[in-house]
């Protein structure tokens, strides 16, 4: 029987096809298996996974297989918690240690900031005067480490405790694609008939050699290939979701006249808050919101000069303000941290700045937030600053509905807000359709004269911020920013429709 007659329904077969429909044939008859996973299949038929993907995905068009592909979530346990699987979660060796050695005053628990912060959600503890004693009893203080080890047996625990251990980023949900192929009744037809025949991956001549050549082989006959049959998705490489935006972003700045500024991701104090007007007992500070470094353990500050007109600025104000009326400190100043917005960046870029000028920023940030759908401990954050002797309040709103109808948001409004840096401030707020809703999307004003006056700028300067994932989540349809970074879902980034 010569199988490239047509005398089998297919007609034209790659050997592959014929290895893996007569596995599944015979796997059926001796099993009675419906459908069999792409592992026991490469296994029974010493083909590698890719090559049954492969030759499942021809046989399916030809009507002789069924592919099935279904996802299973599944969870597990990242570093951290692995590590709290076996020590307990902060906030349970924190009860345990006040439980021993009785109430401890705050300042003794430096470096147990997210313990104290979790304990005190949970009702176990309270802070008064600043000593921090136990409040209640829980049945069990280590209930939430039995819980991690129930998600490493795959057992179901509570549904609130799971979602508090993905935003606590301990646990990871993972999508794992199960594939299995089942054979239909015209594929059993087909493959007696391949048995019948004894035809196998012998039978032809798929690729020609010198050697097949001298022997005459060639002459039992050249495998046919069927090039209307689809062949596997072709992923070619392309750039990051955020990286794609951060280009264009790039790019409207630029056409509407800025100059890129960078800056160091290590900051000092000073630039980071003490140039910006933020008094050095303010909260963002905290170590709840900023991540202070131990090696460098100082900063260098600039000239004396400006660092003295900072000082004054802070403890006597300018041009009649009476400032924050407190002691400034050059060691707090000097303290080194990852910097919590660019807009350290623009501060640098004031000093000694001659206007008219335009500057904006792409670059990182850093702040101590708990991960979640919309909350990352490192993002990226865009700045723009105009300084000019003839810009106004009406003129920033300019920018930022120019900028913001570039960015591709058809409504644009503006909602009245207090930043301690600028007065008059603003948030600006998109509208998205999708949701039909409001969406803020950044923070902007005219910088005080506390912060422009001691950086040797005497004209007034336009300052705006935003989050570059925000609106990138917003534009994509995406609902969950850890998608960019923490989940890193290669079909989520392959698939996302990016149109700028």
């Amino acid at each position: 029987m010569n199988l490239n007659d047509g005398d089998l329904m297919g007609g034209i077969y790659h050997p592959h096809e014929t290895v893996l429909l007569k596995c599944i044939y015979r796997l059926k008859e001796q099993k009675g298996s419906a459908a069999l996973d792409v592992k026991t299949l490469s296994k029974e038929s010493g083909l590698n996974e890719d090559s049954v993907r492969k030759a499942a995905l021809w046989l399916s068009n030809k009507g002789l297989v069924k592919v099935i592909v279904e996802e299973e979530k599944t969870d597990s346990l990242t570093n951290e918690g692995i590590k709290y699987s076996k020590t307990g979660l902060p906030e349970s060796e924190l009860y345990r240690l006040i439980a021993i050695k009785g109430p401890a005053e705050i300042r003794n628990l430096k470096g147990r900031e997210i313990a104290i912060m979790w304990a005190k959600k949970k009702g176990w503890i309270k802070i008064s005067n600043g000593v921090v004693e136990l409040l209640s009893h829980p049945k069990d203080p280590y209930e939430d480490k039995h819980l991690l080890n129930d998600v490493v047996a795959g057992s179901k625990i509570p549904k609130e405790k799971l979602e508090e251990f993905k935003n606590r980023n301990l646990v990871l949900e993972k999508s794992v694609k199960k594939e299995s192929v089942a054979i239909t009744g015209k594929g059993s037809s087909e493959a007696e008939l391949f048995l019948k025949a004894g035809f196998g991956p012998d039978a032809e001549i798929g690729k020609l050699t010198p050697e097949t050549i001298k022997s005459g082989q060639w002459k039992k006959g050249l495998r046919s290939y069927d090039v209307t049959l689809s062949a596997g998705r072709l992923i070619a490489g392309k750039k990051h979701i955020t990286t794609i935006w951060a280009d264009k972003i790039r790019k409207i700045f630029l056409d509407m006249g800025f100059r890129e500024a960078s800056g160091p991701l290590v900051e000092s104090s000073f630039w980071c808050f003490d140039a910006l007007y933020q008094p050095q007992d303010h909260p963002s500070r905290e170590l709840a919101d900023t991540f202070y470094m131990k090696k460098p353990a100082r900063s260098e500050l600039p000239n004396a000069p400006l660092v003295n007109a900072v000082k004054t600025a802070h403890e006597k104000g300018v041009d009649g303000s009476t400032g924050w009326m407190y002691k400034w400190s050059g060691d707090i100043a000097k303290k080194p941290v990852l910097r919590t917005h660019t807009t350290a960046v623009s501060a640098r870029s004031l000093q000694g700045l001659t206007a008219p000028a335009k500057i904006f920023c792409i670059g990182r940030a850093f702040r101590n937030e708990t991960v979640d759908y919309k909350h990352l401990p490192e993002f990226t954050q865009v700045e723009g600053i105009v300084a000019d002797e003839n810009v106004t309040f009406r003129d920033l709103l300019g920018y930022l509905k120019e900028f913001y109808s570039r960015l591709g948001f058809d409504k644009i409004r503006f909602r009245p807000a207090y930043f301690p840096y600028t007065e008059m401030s603003v948030e600006p707020e998109v509208y998205f359709e999708e949701k039909k809703e409001w969406v803020e999307l950044g923070g902007a004003g005219i910088l005080r004269p506390e912060v422009t006056n001691p950086l040797g700028v005497d004209v007034p300067v336009l300052a705006w911020g935003l989050s570059l994932e925000r609106p990138i989540a917003l534009m994509t349809g995406l609902n969950d920013i850890r998608n960019f970074y923490f989940k890193n879902d290669l079909k989520l980034l392959r698939d996302t429709k990016v149109n700028v």
